[in-house]
């Protein structure tokens, strides 16, 4: 073949140095030794070298058969596409004589057009034999089995430029240019040539756009101005040219502050650039997460995707703050040196070293404040440094500042009451039954009522007072005494704390006397985190549709379900379920549902399946959500006929829009590309179709006789865009109903005569009656009979009832000189009534004709003749002559078996046509005259007025 993407040879690309008009083959050849064709192939190389040799000598006759050939051809074709005809694209061969010999193979055209034939062979076998095949005889170059991958030849293995062997590859600066190098040699020596063939490998679309990583981080500050343009540095590669490669990039989600442009280099070469569309804020949202894809400029386009992450990079744009502007701090005179009496925290929403805070008091603190409380520059607390004499203020004033690089500090107040204590104070001593480490207690969330958390010991140093214990804070904890020992009490759990609701408590156990003595003890509780929530998807049941011939790996959606866990417990795994097909897949990390493959939805129109989350708890947590995907139709089916070929048997005379048959078309796509509209495409001026039926109807009524058969072609088109279309073939044979009368041909008139001498001899044939009937079967089998007579003694001349042959049976005598005259029907054998003509014989019994006027004038006047109703029998009647009637009889047999089966088909149409139309009415007592000339007959002596002698000599 020569189409499906190969170069044909008479559209070779072909930059050819042609031998001049005078240029001769010896001649050109000096005196080199003549090769024969069979040993031509044995002696390639020590040709190949001689050339090498004498060619600096014969330069002229060299370059006056240098040829250069440049086809193009398309990667990965099967084995046997043709590429060109080297005989044909150098002239070797005329491209008329191959027309005219196109029906000789290959090689036997080759050999007839030049004497000794040409031969042809690459000049090197080195690597030609993996990608093509040369035929020695005729120059038909091919494809081989070993496919051409343009990609594997030149974007990797490409560079070779020389034309040392037969075969090489050159990939030129251009990207898109990939050539075969052959070097081909015709022998024999009268046509010898040295032919370089370029073979350019076009490049298709059938590599994917791939980034190289899977993951692609971005970090863009938050203080990034709009329009700000970053640079992907990893963006995908596709090993295909041109439009083949990549064309363009987008992102799945731009969560409304991105956007994508593409940049093209001088090389082609195209780099997507994130440009930031909307103010950024890291306290808001500190990353977004997408897809880009990569798509390809082919038909239909690859796509590939990775993940992108950009990350909110943090820049100093908060400053410290407190939540308070004063705290109240409350110290007993008898405090111990060392002990925090209180701390200050300020928050900064920034990261790292934008966040970092330090305390110090303001100036306008007295030194003798400084000099007693110490203020931690990193954690705020403060701390009685120095014993606290009778001489202190009672009251202190401490200004403290929390300062962040590049910020205005931020000032709280902490108003210090010292309380002088003459006795001292009630003592609270823990014991922790809980997990406590430096003052905090862990208790693990879902921990049952009632967990014990640690013991109180309340103690009097005085002795002489009671002292009385309560909680402050607020958390399902309680305080109770624990008897039966006296100031004991048990700090425990009201109820089961979740860690998703709240993680740290604060409360203090207070003792006071009735003196009024106070003494707290403050108490920090940390939940920790259990697996004790499965992962949540957002929707139990997601809904997805995609086009049927969907690209493969196709990007369905993605999943999305949250953990309230924290830590590894709220990491979420996705995974497909058991009743997912394999081509279905699941980033298990991004949670992004793919599809492999093509879908077919006239194969499977809806997938249901389900998709599972699992944390990384231990034992892990999962739910399940499920996924319903649906196939939207593409009009990729053409109308189908259930049959190739329709045939319909109809009887002639049918009514004009009367029902022939029905035409069964379906088509597999739904909706409107599969709705089917039928159209008669050739003669559509006599025969319709309805398309909401498909039912074939004629728009005239059909005569069999002017033509006995039809065959159209029918179009079904769909409504797709752009619609699709085939094509059925239609043969409608009309069967013969007997609606045609015999028509006689010979006598061509009634007022022929014949003269027919006395001597004639009883037995002897005197004349025949010759009709035709346009019908066929039964309906055109033709019976004659003589059914009226007139003249001296007519009854002396019979008719063969089949072959309408006139015989005298008896011998004339004197009296019966004179005109006869024989009325003979003609009838058919037709169902349901036969048809009939009538013609007279005139038969003028005489020596001569004497008087021709006469005879004219007896032949005008009306004859008055006796009609006999006889009807003509086929079979001929018993005679005589036994042997005449053997004869016939097998005749009469293959007759009557052809008569019967045309009877059995005739008599059901005519029951078919009955019940359509109704008995047909037919005129009784009527006879038709036909009068006709008679053309291509044998001249049977019968002229019209013109008798002619019939005797027996």
């Amino acid at each position: 073949m020569r189409g499906g993407g190969t170069a044909r040879s008479s559209r070779a690309l072909a930059a050819v140095s042609w031998r001049p008009a005078t240029w001769h083959p010896r001649l050109a050849m000096g005196h080199l030794p003549r090769l024969r064709s069979s040993t031509s192939h044995r002696n390639l190389p020590h040709l190949f070298l001689f050339f090498l040799f004498v060619g600096p000598f014969n330069c002229l006759a060299s370059y006056s058969r240098a040829t250069e050939l440049l086809y193009s051809l398309n990667e990965g074709l099967p084995a046997g596409v043709l590429i060109g005809n080297l005989a044909e694209d150098l002239r070797l061969v005329p491209r008329a004589s191959r027309r005219q010999d196109q029906q000789l193979q290959a090689p036997e055209r080759a050999s007839v057009e030049l004497n000794p034939p040409l031969s042809f062979s690459l000049a090197s076998r080195g690597l030609s034999g993996q990608y093509v095949t040369l035929d020695n005889r005729s120059g038909e170059l091919h494809t081989s089995s070993q496919e051409i991958d343009r990609e594997a030849l030149c974007l990797e293995g490409g560079g070779e430029t020389a034309w040392g062997n037969s075969i090489s590859i050159s990939s030129s600066s251009s990207s898109d240019s990939c050539l075969l190098l052959l070097d081909v040699l015709i022998l024999p020596q009268e046509y010898f040539r040295f032919v370089k063939v370029k073979i350019a490998i076009r490049d298709i679309n059938d590599n994917a756009p791939q980034f190289p990583v899977s993951q692609i981080s971005i970090w863009v500050p938050e203080n990034a101005p709009v329009n700000t343009r970053l640079a992907i540095e990893h963006p995908a590669v596709d090993p295909d040219v041109g439009t083949n490669g990549v064309q363009t990039y987008r992102l799945l989600d731009y969560h409304g502050m991105f956007t994508l442009d593409v940049e093209e280099n001088e090389n082609g070469e195209r780099t997507p650039y994130l440009i930031v569309m909307g103010a950024l804020d890291r306290e808001t949202q500190d990353q977004y997460v997408s897809i880009i894809i990569a798509e390809d400029g082919g038909t239909p386009p690859l796509l590939g995707s990775a993940t992108v992450t950009i990350g909110i990079s943090d820049i100093n744009d908060n400053c410290p703050l407190f939540t308070d502007s004063q705290i109240n701090i409350t110290l007993y005179g008898n405090a111990t040196v060392g002990t925090p009496i209180a701390g200050v925290q300020a928050v900064d929403r920034d990261l790292g070293t934008n966040a970092q805070i330090t305390y110090s008091y303001s100036q306008k603190v007295p030194q003798a404040s400084k000099d007693l409380f110490h203020l931690d520059e990193t954690t705020g607390v403060i701390k009685l440094f120095s014993k606290i004499g009778g001489s202190v203020h009672q009251t202190h004033k401490l200004t403290i500042l929390a300062n962040g690089p590049g910020c205005i500090p931020a000032v709280i107040t902490a108003l210090v009451s010292i309380i002088k204590v003459i006795f001292r104070p009630p003592e609270i001593v823990p014991r922790y039954i809980a997990n406590e480490i430096e003052g905090v207690v862990y208790l693990k969330e879902l921990e049952p009522v009632s967990t014990p958390i640690a013991f109180f010991t309340i103690r009097d140093p005085e002795g002489k007072y009671k002292v009385n214990c309560y909680l402050d804070g607020e958390g399902p904890f309680r305080l109770s005494p624990y008897k039966p020992y006296n100031n004991e009490y048990l700090l425990e759990t009201t109820k089961p704390m979740d860690y998703e609701l709240q993680q740290f408590y604060e409360i203090a156990v207070v003792a006071w006397n009735s003196e009024g003595f106070h003494v707290k003890k403050m108490i920090k509780v940390q939940l920790l985190d259990d697996n004790d929530n499965a992962p949540i998807f957002l929707q139990p049941l997601i809904e997805l549709t995609i086009e049927e011939n969907n690209a493969p790996n196709a990007f369905l959606t993605k999943l999305s379900a949250t953990d309230a866990d924290s830590g590894e417990r709220g990491q979420v795994s996705y995974f497909l379920g058991a009743d997912a097909p394999s081509y279905f897949a699941v980033d298990s990390t991004t949670g992004v549902l793919t599809v492999s493959t093509q879908l077919d939805r006239e194969e499977t129109e809806k997938y249901r399946y389900t998709v599972r989350a699992a944390d990384s708890g231990k034992p892990p947590r999962e739910s399940v959500a499920t996924v319903v995907l649906t196939v939207l139709d593409k009009n990729d089916n053409s109308p189908r006929f259930i049959n190739k070929d329709f045939s319909f048997f109809v009887p002639e005379n049918f009514p004009g829009y009367g029902e022939i048959g029905v035409i069964s078309v379906t088509d597999a796509d739904a909706g409107q590309n599969g709705w089917v509209a039928l159209s008669v495409v050739n003669q559509s001026d006599i025969f319709v179709i309805d398309t909401g039926k498909g039912m074939l109807r004629a728009k005239v009524s059909l005569d069999r006789e002017q033509q006995s058969s039809y065959t159209l072609w029918v179009e079904a088109v769909d409504g797709g865009e752009p619609a699709l279309s085939s094509t059925a073939k239609i043969t409608i044979l009309l069967l013969d109903i007997n609606d045609n009368p015999p028509l006689v041909l010979f006598p061509q008139s009634n007022m022929s005569y014949l003269l027919v001498l006395p001597s004639t001899l009883p037995g002897s044939p005197v004349t025949e009656v010759y009709a035709v009937d346009k019908d066929t079967g039964m309906n055109a089998v033709i019976a004659y009979s003589i059914i009226g007579r007139r003249g001296p003694r007519p009854e002396s001349f019979r008719i063969d009832p089949k072959t309408g042959n006139i015989t005298l049976e008896e011998a004339l005598l004197q009296t019966d000189y004179g005109l006869h005259r024989l009325l003979v029907k003609v009838s058919d054998h037709g169902y349901p009534e036969p048809l009939h003509s009538t013609v007279m014989v005139n038969l003028f019994v005489n020596d001569t004709v004497s008087n021709e006027s006469y005879i004219e004038s007896l032949l005008r006047k009306e004859p008055d003749i006796n009609i006999e109703e006889k009807e003509p029998q086929i079979s001929i009647e018993p005679t005589h002559r036994r042997a005449e009637a053997g004869s016939c009889m097998p005749t009469l047999v293959a007759l009557s078996v052809i008569s019967l089966g045309s009877i059995t088909l005739v008599t059901g149409m005519g029951v078919y046509i009955c019940l359509r139309k109704g008995k047909k009415h037919h005129r009784e007592g009527e006879t038709l005259e036909v009068q006709m000339p008679l053309k291509g007959k044998i001249d049977l002596c019968m002229r019209e007025r013109k008798p002619v002698d019939i005797s027996n000599i």
